[in-house]
């Protein structure tokens, strides 16, 4: 168990498998809190809207836009209890792409609980990824 801010308690039960290293949490409890933010879905677009055809590349973009907007609030990616995680063609290579950048950005930190949807198609045909975050603060 994990401590994240004041109103976030992160829970990983020793009795389901140890989710970690695929870069997710089983359950994010909120307690006590006084803001929600909604972050809605980003993908890799840069400030010009350019879209790399890289799918790390927009994967990295789309989370640094995250805490873009987290920055616009006050808040931090610790602060995040749940992300949803769209993947055009997902497979086992885009799958371990996501996981190594999310530990770069969630580095020595537990992870928010997640949920990976593979789709056929986003907003834009170039896009390969999107996120989109739930945050609280206290």
């Amino acid at each position: 168990m994990f401590i994240s801010p004041h109103h976030l308690r992160i829970i990983n039960p020793d009795t389901l498998y140890n989710p970690q290293p695929f870069g997710y949490s089983h359950i994010v409890e909120v307690q006590q809190f006084r803001r929600i933010i909604h972050i809605a879905g980003q993908g890799g677009e840069n400030p010009d809207g350019e879209l790399s055809a890289d799918f790390a590349q927009q994967v990295r973009q789309a989370f640094g836009n995250v805490q873009i907007a987290l920055d616009c609030v006050g808040a931090k990616l610790q602060n995040i209890a749940m992300l949803r995680v769209l993947i055009v063609a997902h497979n086992e290579i885009k799958h371990h792409i996501l996981i190594e950048i999310m530990q770069q950005f969630w580095s020595g930190q537990k992870f928010p609980a997640c949920t990976l949807i593979p789709v056929s198609q986003l907003a834009k045909s170039e896009m390969l990824f999107e996120v989109e975050a739930t945050a609280y603060l206290d």
